[in-house]
């Protein structure tokens, strides 16, 4: 199994940037993809962000141009660049590890709070 620790959540003002950081445990084996996903208040999880090893990339539609996924594979860890934050982007930020044949891994969350 794969433990997935994210950081660098925290509180913004509008317009503000945040980086979050999410460390595997090790390596991942049979990877399929990483990705970030948020939950607002009251809401459904929902896709903000994903990326293949391959390095193929897909984002939310409210997210793009705004936010960008990138990877340190020597690090296993994954980012995600969140800038021009609106509140809207408010909620807890998960990440995860999908793999072939194995149950999607998920961090615990952090908290990504924009305020006006």
């Amino acid at each position: 199994q794969v433990q997935l620790v994210e950081s660098g959540g925290g509180l913004v003002q509008a317009g503000g940037s945040l980086r979050l950081s999410c460390a595997a445990s090790g390596i991942i084996v049979n990877l399929k993809a990483r990705g970030w996903y948020r939950q607002a208040p009251g809401k459904q999880r929902e896709l903000v962000a994903r990326i293949t090893p391959p390095g193929n990339t897909n984002y939310a539609d409210s997210v793009k141009g705004r936010f960008t996924i990138s990877r340190d594979n020597a690090k296993n860890t994954v980012y995600l660049q969140m800038n021009s934050l609106k509140p809207e982007d408010t909620g807890v930020y998960y990440c995860n590890a999908e793999r072939f044949l194995h149950p999607t891994s998920w961090g615990q969350g952090t908290q990504v709070t924009v305020s006006s």
